[in-house]
């Protein structure tokens, strides 16, 4: 891969590769919320903790998206964010 490229996917405005960071607020509230699921499964409380998880981290993919420090970061919010979205769509079609 040409060195040029790298950099331009790879390294921020500061010049340091960046492929992963310590988890923001909102995607400290997903991963919270996705491991209460694990552990409250009464239907209610489930189904709200889902919908925690699914606004927090669709916030999350769409922030990185649009404000990530590099390419690859905002590549990552991108297929995040369309998986997100298409795992509602199967979900609801599905049942």
């Amino acid at each position: 891969m040409d060195t040029a490229l790298f950099d331009t996917i790879f390294r921020d405005q500061n010049g340091e590769i960046v492929i992963a960071q310590p988890p923001n607020l909102t995607l400290s509230v997903w991963i919270g919320a996705s491991l209460l699921q694990l552990v409250l499964t009464s239907e209610p409380i489930n189904l709200g903790l889902e919908l925690v998880a699914f606004v927090a981290i669709v916030i999350w993919a769409l922030q990185e998206s649009f404000e990530g420090v590099n390419y690859f970061r905002r590549g990552l919010g991108l297929v995040v964010f369309l998986v997100a979205i298409a795992h509602q769509i199967h979900s609801f079609l599905v049942g």
